[in-house]
């Protein structure tokens, strides 16, 4: 099995840069933001949910990572989390920090390249110095830029995630619990490594503290020595009777030094008595900042453990949801082309009884209209008839009135022109119908 199996596994060997933490009120009110979410009536939700509630508690899903996310991101900031470091950048908003630290990069070697030139009047000439300070230039520009190209992605992708689906959102929370997985094992690997550092501090003062104690006793016994040469000494100078002889000044001289001697002595003994103390006391002031390290990166693993443990499950529970979240969504989907299938259905069959009523109103109509339609064209084939014969009635004039005037008989031309029978109609007054076409046309078989 892997060796990454092992959750508690703290590697010294795999530590990252340390980040100066500023603990301020993030952490309040991040929980503060949690206590938030409770809910009384979540119960009466699920008993009484319906697809479009769903829709609404999905959205206040997603407003709640949103917001979370939003708040993970000021935290970085306030606890000192570079923010590249902890948040899922984009391919442009990566592009923004990569590109400002490769021009940063840039314009240190170039003017590292500028200052490594020959301080000679040639390169002088060639604008060696003038090269140097547009490197300069250079370079602290390439500073402002790096330092701006945080918060530049920053709101590139705080813009992004405005409007981000769940899933995106899910995947960005994730991301940040991996960022603190190895977050809080590097934090335990910095705990291990003073705790080692304040072992070898219990070590060396306990040793210091051994060495202060025998030092001390070295000295109360050279205290009691020095003591007693004193005692001797200022009772010599008692003993002499003349004070203003040599010999009196001799026993003067030599209590003088003895007494220097004590209180070199005596000092000396009250150092090694305050060192002995104050390596005591770090022993246990170590010892006592051990065990809460230790306590600490206990709980530091304890923590990094469940959320490593708990990261890998929720990635899976996390993907259930995004499923669970589009399978309602072609539920709907398929809800609403249901829906409009019977309502095209219901229009389709309206439609085409509709056709069906109308077309019998159309053939009954029809039927109806038949006598009208015979009535009406009666009359128009009278009153064709009856036109007719009037104008055959002056044709018959008008050849009269040729036949008179110019000897013309035309008779023929109108019988060609008019194809009439022999039985042609005479002038009739009554307004009746003739003998011959009018009759005829009435009878003409109109459905042929």
């Amino acid at each position: 099995m892997s060796d990454d199996f092992d959750l508690l596994e703290t590697n010294s060997q795999e530590k990252n840069e340390k980040v100066d933490v500023n603990w301020g009120k993030a952490i309040d009110t991040m929980k503060s933001k949690l206590a938030q979410e409770d809910d009384p009536e979540s119960r009466q939700k699920i008993l009484n949910a319906t697809l479009d509630d769903v829709v609404h508690m999905a959205e206040k899903d997603r407003t709640t990572l949103l917001d979370a996310i939003k708040d993970l991101t000021d935290y970085q900031d306030e606890v000192g989390i570079l923010f590249e470091r902890f948040s899922s950048l984009n391919e442009d908003e990566q592009k923004v920090i990569d590109d400002a630290q490769k021009a940063l990069e840039r314009a240190k070697i170039e003017l590292e390249d500028a200052q490594n030139k020959p301080d000679t009047w040639w390169n002088n000439l060639w604008g060696r110095k003038s090269k140097i300070k547009k490197a300069e230039d250079t370079l602290k520009e390439a500073e402002k830029t790096r330092a701006a190209a945080d918060n530049k992605a920053k709101a590139m992708f705080q813009e992004r995630i405005e409007s981000a689906d769940v899933q995106t959102l899910l995947s960005e929370l994730s991301y940040k619990s991996q960022a603190a997985i190895t977050r809080l094992k590097n934090r335990e690997v910095e705990i291990k490594e003073v705790e080692d550092k304040l072992q070898d501090a219990i070590v060396e003062a306990s040793k210091n503290h051994t060495k202060a104690l025998e030092k001390k006793a070295e000295t109360e016994a050279k205290l009691e020595e020095q003591y007693a040469l004193l005692k001797q000494a200022r009772q010599a100078l008692e003993e002499v009777a003349d004070k203003q002889s040599t010999e009196y000044s001799e026993a003067l001289a030599k209590v003088t030094k003895l007494e220097q001697k004590v209180e070199e002595l005596e000092g000396l003994k009250n150092a090694y008595t305050t060192l002995a103390a104050s390596k005591d006391s770090f022993v246990h002031k170590h010892n006592l900042t051990i065990k809460v390290l230790t306590s600490l990166r206990s709980n530091l693993q304890t923590h990094r453990a469940k959320l490593k443990s708990d990261t890998d499950e929720r990635l899976k529970y996390y993907d259930g949801y995004v499923v669970a979240l589009k399978a309602r969504t072609d539920q709907e989907f398929a809800s609403i082309l249901e829906h409009l299938g019977v309502k095209t259905d219901e229009h389709i069959g309206e439609t085409l009884a509709a056709m069906h009523t109308a077309s019998a109103r159309a053939r009954q109509e029809m039927m109806d209209n038949i006598p009208v339609h015979e009535k009406v064209m009666q009359g128009v084939y009278s009153s064709y008839a009856e036109a007719l014969q009037e104008i055959r009635a002056k044709d018959v004039d008008i050849q009269k009135n040729f036949a008179e005037r110019y000897g013309i008989d035309m008779k023929e031309i109108f019988e060609d022109y008019y194809k009439a029978d022999a039985n042609q109609p005479t002038e009739d007054n009554s307004g009746g119908v003739g003998n011959g076409a009018p009759k005829q046309d009435t009878e003409d078989d109109l459905l042929g």
